[in-house]
């Protein structure tokens, strides 16, 4: 199952999902991000929790998600957006057919520079959460329309 995660710059949020479901998912999911107006590079302070976390981050880069568009891309399953709703962002919209869902986070990059700590460990906290739940269940033997709730409520734990 190919997950695609989107958020606007992919330097912080969806890079911290991307490992999470590639980490924890054991070969049952393959995780990609990727950002409508990606930043270019990998926010410093999610590279170092998911290090601290021992994740190894070599292959971690921003990236367009253009590069998911082409014909010789990976084609997703399902496409999660993280974009948080409270901030107003712009979340990007994904065309074509895979499942959708949204699992809103707040920006921890947004976050004053000493507030990082503790506004990318909730992000974190709560992301690695919300894969905990959708890899307890049994997706693989899932329906579109039960994945479709499954992720829908699942993206309303905090």
């Amino acid at each position: 199952m190919n997950i695609l995660v989107l958020c606007t710059g992919n330097s912080a949020r969806s890079i911290l999902l991307e490992m999470l479901l590639d980490d924890l998912g054991q070969g049952r999911v393959t995780a990609y991000s990727a950002g409508s107006k990606p930043a270019g590079k990998v926010h410093p302070y999610a590279l170092k929790l998911l290090e601290e976390n021992d994740y190894d981050t070599s292959r971690l880069r921003s990236k367009s998600w253009d590069e998911f568009a082409g014909s010789d891309a990976p084609e997703m399953d399902i496409v999660i957006t993280v974009c948080g709703s409270a901030a107003e962002e712009a979340c990007p919209i994904w065309p074509g057919t895979p499942i959708r869902a949204h699992w809103g986070v707040e920006d921890p990059a947004a976050a004053p520079e000493d507030d990082w700590p503790g506004a990318f460990g909730t992000a974190y906290r709560i992301l690695k959460k919300r894969t905990e739940s959708f890899l307890a269940q049994p997706i693989e033997t899932l329906d579109e329309g039960e994945i479709k709730a499954l992720l829908s409520r699942i993206g309303r734990q905090v």
